[in-house]
């Protein structure tokens, strides 16, 4: 339970420090609406989809007006398409995609994830039809989004995966070229990709989850940069000593634990309103492109002149450690991503860093290593070959393989526009300045193809 004074604390964060429920996603299994007859089988997805989700916004905006936390996004996740969907080849598929579309503008939810294939040891012939789908899939909905997942520490990297989507990305960037390529921002490429993330673009419903499941994913950058703002303007820790770095990381554990409550319990409510069970709290630091509800912020607080200065690696290490921590403590149900996201056009503090050259690509992968997501939301120069951008891939699915841990890469190749210039796709995906990619030629390695094998401790079990 908490304490009267925890709660003052908690309608503190509400009220003043962007503290929300980034989003409740109502997970979806297809598995029963399967068949040969393309009609009957989205008749089926359709009505389950609808039955389930009818009420969910209604709901979701109930439970967020009765405890005064809002619930930014109501969002939907599905068994992999690929899978479930497998017969119909990639027109289908894409045919499937708008059915989808329009399940997500008549529930009235912000996405629906699951157009997904889970590639990390090879291809199916689902996988392929979907893969082939994308452009035309992505650029003629407006609320789909997709995640294809290339390695996993147990399998190793598709090597001909990573090549097919550098090119497939460049395909969807220019399918929606019109829009400066938001196509891309609706696609990311995974290693280790959990079954239950409730965040976009990557949510997808796994084999092993319930028939019908509420996954919450909450947020807080805001929150917990006030909270070490106060920390440091104290000055001094609990014992009256000077404040030191292991204080700091007491402080975000401590708020981690508060915001992770929350969302819990704004997640469990809603599942009972809906007679469904909950899942996971997803508790990811999400940030937006608000100012004072950002990541890069954070890193200012504690002491660098901006994300992207030597140190930057370490503090992100410490913040992504010490949410883990005080989330793992306040849930028996965290799931997900968990930790905290870097993508650069969402967060107002990154962009500005990326934009005034003092966050690089290459800066961005090593912090790679310790955070929870990957390479998010970066533009770079239209005219990126595909084989480069298959590099970058390989580059971050390498990361993930070797440490166990999830990494994505979600790059947007920005048709007709050069380093320097800006592109804006509005809401909660921000803009971004296009930043340089890693000069060199990786065509001849992404050539070879083939798979590169899991590390020896994958034969752990």
């Amino acid at each position: 339970m908490l304490s009267e004074r925890e709660v003052i604390s908690t309608l503190n964060m509400l009220r003043t420090e962007h503290l929300d429920v980034r989003t409740v996603t109502l997970g979806v299994s297809l598995f029963d609406c399967v068949s040969h007859d393309i009609e009957l089988f989205i008749a089926n997805v359709k009505d389950k989809i609808l039955r389930h989700a009818a009420q969910l916004v209604r709901v979701c905006d109930e439970v967020g007006d009765k405890y005064g936390i809002p619930v930014v996004n109501k969002r939907i996740s599905v068994s992999p398409v690929a899978v479930v969907a497998a017969p119909f080849g990639p027109s289908g598929m894409v045919r499937v995609c708008r059915a989808l579309d329009d399940c997500a503008k008549e529930a009235g939810v912000d996405f629906l994830g699951g157009f997904s294939a889970l590639v990390e040891k090879g291809f199916a012939n689902g996988d392929r039809a979907l893969i082939e789908a994308l452009p035309e899939a992505l650029t003629t909905t407006d609320r789909i989004c997709s995640s294809i997942n290339v390695a996993s520490s147990r399998s190793g990297i598709n090597m001909d995966a990573v090549a097919l989507m550098g090119e497939q990305i460049r395909k969807v960037a220019e399918a929606s070229a019109d829009r400066g390529g938001i196509g891309c921002a609706k696609l990311v490429v995974f290693a280790n990709i959990p079954q239950d993330v409730p965040f976009m673009a990557g949510a997808y419903l796994g084999v092993g989850e319930p028939d019908v499941v509420i996954n919450v994913g909450v947020s807080g950058p805001g929150v917990v940069k006030k909270a070490i703002d106060r920390a440091l303007g104290a000055g001094v820790n609990a014992q009256g000593q000077p404040l030191t770095l292991l204080d700091i990381a007491e402080v975000i554990k401590r708020t981690a634990y508060k915001v992770t409550r929350v969302g819990e319990m704004i997640g469990t409510e809603v599942a009972h309103r809906l007679n469904l069970p909950f899942g996971v709290a997803d508790l990811s630091l999400a940030p937006t492109p608000a100012v004072g509800d950002s990541v890069g912020e954070i890193f200012q607080s504690v002491g660098l002149s901006s994300i992207g200065a030597p140190g930057t690696t370490a503090v992100l290490a410490m913040l992504n450690d010490a949410v883990k921590k005080g989330g793992a403590f306040a849930s028996s149900s965290v799931g997900g991503l968990s930790g905290a996201f870097i993508p650069v056009s969402e967060d107002s503090s990154i962009e500005a860093a990326a934009t005034s050259g003092l966050l690089s690509l290459e800066k961005l992968e090593a912090m790679t290593s310790v955070c929870s997501v990957g390479l998010d939301m970066i533009a770079i120069p239209g005219d990126t070959p595909a084989t480069t951008i298959a590099g970058i891939i390989a580059d971050e699915m390498a990361i993930g393989m070797i440490n166990h841990k999830t990494t994505a890469v979600r790059v947007i190749p920005v048709p007709g526009k050069g380093v320097g210039e800006e592109v804006s796709f509005g809401g909660l995906l921000g803009k971004a300045a296009i930043i340089p990619v890693p000069r060199g030629d990786a065509s001849g390695f992404i050539r070879l193809g083939g798979r590169i094998p899991a590390p020896i401790h994958s034969l752990k079990n």
